[in-house]
């Protein structure tokens, strides 16, 4: 299958403004104001299994009932769930732009948060694992 430079161009684009990743989303946390609001889709055991430090909880099940009160229309939202392997924060982002959203997918999601070494929230505190070196030798 022969696709032109062009709509590849047009491809790549849009994953760009659709999607961000763990590294940039770890940056701008750290940032005085990240510019968005990191939503976490996945399920009650999930969260509290641990969370990225800063993230608002709102499982995709209920994003249809609940975002209107928890989320600011007029800032960005961007989603995270599990990982590669999962499709819940496409599932969330996608129910948050039918709202009307500005919405981003963290691609990775939180196994690839942990890979890079950064720290989870539990009720035991932040915890943090060491980094993949697989991972972070990345250099993107």
């Amino acid at each position: 299958m022969t696709m032109s430079a062009e709509r590849a161009a047009e491809i790549f684009a849009e994953r760009l403004a659709t999607q961000t990743d763990v590294a940039d989303v770890q940056a701008a946390l750290t940032a005085a104001v990240p510019g968005f609001v990191l939503v976490d889709s996945r399920s009650d055991a999930a969260w509290a299994q641990g969370h990225v430090p800063g993230a608002l909880h709102l499982p995709t099940a209920e994003i249809a009932e609940r975002a209107a009160e928890v989320l600011d229309p007029a800032v960005p939202v961007v989603t995270y769930c599990w990982g590669p392997g999962c499709n819940g924060a496409t599932r969330a982002a996608l129910a948050l732009s039918i709202q009307g959203y500005a919405v981003r997918e963290m691609i990775g999601g939180v196994e690839y948060w942990i890979r890079e070494g950064f720290p989870l929230r539990t009720a035991g505190g932040d915890v943090a694992r060491e980094a993949d070196p697989l991972v972070v030798a990345c250099g993107c």
